[in-house]
């Protein structure tokens, strides 16, 4: 029993980062009805500006405080990403707004391309380690709780609440809601649905740069494909919790950290990835809206 709690606490940490990237697809889908597939490799420039952050306060300040430095990594993370993926929306979506269905999705995947190869270019193929930031480890008999995985946990969960918040309490989340429901009728009610749109694509940026902040302090690790695998499950993720739905995204990484913690322990790991995409058709085909999506409603 104690194992199969530890692979639990594992896999809600490991759903807690897909699930904050996860939130940035379904917040774009839900309002522009793309998938912004560029996304996975905000998230990993998140990470790269995170340890930028890093090995500059540590060369300057070597008794910086931990707690400081995070929070100094983080929040330069979410300018850098929020900065990026605005630039992205108004140089490569914006214009192809109005254009058949496929050509936004193709141009997400060439910036994807286009983002992944830059970062190559410009940091180097090779792995990027940094030291462990928070040791701290706690014991409850034979279950190893560490302090980073308490970290990833209350972080997604107050981001969660914060964004459900804006959403549904804000005059923002209004116009986010009016837009999603009709953009001309928004634009005819005063909704300034170009900014709205930008706002909500540095949202959902600011959150993938928390979860490659809380991704490079867990793996110690950043790479220049760090963007494709988490970003296609987090994709996953939002699809299968509802894509639209906030805490369905959430919901979702959950659920996929679980069956690849899971499915790891008692079984081949090199079948983790078959078994969460296949729990996600098998999903799929009872419940083709998600979890906890809610269909489409054609306007005729």
């Amino acid at each position: 029993m104690e194992y199969f709690f530890q692979q639990l606490i594992n896999g809600l940490t490991l759903g807690s980062i897909y699930g904050l990237i996860a939130i940035g697809y379904t917040m774009v889908y839900g309002i522009v009805g793309m998938i912004n597939f560029a996304h996975g490799d905000i998230f990993m420039l998140g990470g790269f500006a995170a340890l930028i952050v890093f090995l500059i306060l540590t060369s300057f300040f070597a008794g910086i405080p931990v707690v400081i430095l995070l929070l100094v990594m983080m929040v330069v993370a979410m300018l850098m990403t929020g900065l990026w993926n605005w630039a992205i929306e108004r140089v490569a979506y914006r214009p192809l707004r109005g254009s058949f269905r496929l050509a936004p999705l193709i141009t997400a995947i060439g910036m994807s391309i286009a983002l992944s190869n830059f970062i190559q270019v410009a940091q180097g193929p090779r792995n990027k380690p940094i030291p462990s930031l928070v040791t701290d480890v706690y014991h409850f008999g034979a279950i190893t709780i560490s302090l980073k995985q308490l970290v990833i946990v209350v972080i997604t969960s107050v981001l969660l609440f914060a964004f459900w918040y804006i959403v549904n309490k804000t005059p923002l989340g209004r116009a986010q809601r009016a837009t999603e429901q009709d953009r001309k009728m928004a634009a005819l009610l005063g909704v300034d649905v170009d900014r709205t749109i930008s706002i909500t694509f540095v949202m959902g940026a600011a959150l993938a740069a928390v979860a490659g902040t809380m991704y490079l302090m867990y793996y110690g690790v950043a790479s220049f494909n760090d963007g494709f695998i988490p970003g296609v499950k987090a994709f996953t993720a939002a699809v299968l919790g509802g894509i639209g739905s906030l805490p369905g995204a959430v919901l979702g990484g959950l659920l996929i950290g679980l069956i690849e913690s899971l499915w790891s322990a008692y079984f081949s790991i090199a079948y983790k990835d078959v078994a969460a995409f296949g729990i996600l058709a098998f999903v799929l085909i009872f419940k083709p809206t998600g979890i906890l999506g809610r269909p489409e409603v054609e306007k005729v």
